[in-house]
């Protein structure tokens, strides 16, 4: 693949530091009343604190969040950066790349870092999907006696792309056809993904990237407090919620989305609300900070792919960014593929020739969730950990995007220079 057919960044010096996330916890559960603005907050302050890291020293914040959540959705970034204590001269920018956009923030703060522009960024992707509201376009001017009401629900509605006039889960049932992958494959898959995650659960792996939420307030001197209320009857949110042990012969008794199509809504990715963040800084900072960095982001490739097989976008993705850097699959240790759907990611795996042994090792997102704009902060984070956990190199994580296009991100682990 030709530089002109997507666009890629090497970065010489930059490292991520640290990072965690919030438990992915299911829709219309314990975090459905807290704003995505609030979730970023949250990891924003911690990630910070576990750092040993002043907020005083951030100068860049990059967030990204994809469907409004609040009123307020215009102010996430600022207030994200302002009430994790960063200091009020540090400008904040927003990111959209659908499922791509955690990834993209890796990118932008890799640009920023290289160039100069920052020394330490603060990175954070927070979503909620329990608050995607019930929304209306066409009644700016009133409402006509009689005449239909254009309210509808925007996380059904967003998951439609009218230029192809297929959902994302008919983009995945055109890979199946395309790569002749089965029901049977499909949910064989998806139970795979739901033990890894419950391994990675039991192990305590999965732990080690979670920050538990609890009910409290954001203080911010001169300013309205804000804050985090869980759910009723619930004292604490620490753990995923989605992951469950579930069998082939399980999963083979849900209706298909679609007549004779390979998607159920257990083989897909799941709906949990979430947020992740993390410390990405240049080689000075990070050498002067006295600590082992989580990993060295070495570069990212970003290409566009038909809009009605949109879920293939890891593939071209993952290509290019390794040509680029000189290596082939058989250097990388680990690959995340954001499961979008079962049958798309199966779909990458195939077009890569990819090792089922190294794919989403820890489970994905169909066991764990996709909170949208979150999902590649928490697959970059568990990528880095999983390097360090058995020291290896190099890891590759990647999500495809709505629209048609895939994304992806090298990250090598120092320690195993």
């Amino acid at each position: 693949m030709s530089p002109s057919q997507g666009h890629f960044n090497a970065f010489n010096d930059v490292w991520l530091l640290d990072g965690l996330r919030t438990p992915l916890v299911d829709y219309c559960g314990a975090l459905a009343d807290v704003s995505p603005t609030d979730l970023g907050i949250k990891v924003a302050r911690e990630v910070l604190a576990r750092s040993g890291i002043a907020p005083a020293q951030v100068d860049s914040v990059l967030t990204g969040s994809m469907a409004p959540g609040d009123f307020d959705q215009f102010f996430l970034p600022r207030h994200i950066g302002l009430y994790a204590g960063v200091p009020q001269h540090v400008p904040a920018l927003m990111v959209q790349r659908i499922c791509g956009t955690g990834f993209e923030l890796f990118r932008q703060a890799g640009e920023q870092l290289s160039h100069g522009t920052a020394s330490l960024a603060l990175v954070v992707g927070t979503e909620s999907m329990s608050r995607n509201p019930i929304m209306a376009f066409d009644h700016r001017q009133g409402f006509k006696l009689g005449a239909p009401l254009g309210f509808k629900d925007h996380l059904w509605e967003m998951l439609y792309d009218p230029a192809a006039g297929i959902t994302m889960i008919q983009t995945a049932e055109n890979l199946a056809t395309q790569y002749g992958i089965t029901r049977e494959e499909v949910d064989a898959f998806a139970s795979q993904s739901f033990a890894r995650a419950v391994a990675a659960q039991e192990s305590g792996f999965l732990a080690g990237e979670i920050v538990p939420v609890v009910s409290e307030k954001f203080e911010l001197a001169g300013y309205k407090s804000r804050g985090i209320r869980l759910a009723a009857k619930h004292a604490v949110a620490d753990r995923d919620t989605h992951p469950r042990l579930s069998p082939p012969e399980v999963l083979a008794k849900l209706r298909a989305i679609y007549p004779d199509g390979v998607q159920t809504g257990g083989n897909s990715s799941g709906l949990t609300d979430g947020a992740a963040a993390a410390l990405l800084a240049g080689g000075a900072l990070a050498r002067d900070w006295g600590r082992a960095p989580l990993a060295r982001v070495l570069a990212t490739a970003v290409v566009g792919v038909p809009p009605e097989t949109m879920g293939i976008g890891p593939a071209p993705a993952i290509r290019l960014l390794l040509q680029r850097v000189g290596l082939t699959l058989t250097d990388i240790a680990f690959v995340e593929v954001n499961e979008a759907q079962g049958a798309q990611t199966l779909a990458v795996q195939r077009e890569l020739a990819l090792d089922p042994a190294k794919l989403n090792v820890n489970g994905g997102a169909i066991a764990l969730g996709h909170p949208l704009a979150a999902s590649g902060v928490r697959l970059a984070i568990t990528a880095a950990r999983q390097l360090q956990h058995a020291g290896q190199r190099y890891a590759v994580a990647s999500a495809c995007i709505g629209g048609g296009q895939g994304i992806a991100l090298l990250l090598e682990n120092p320690a195993a220079i």
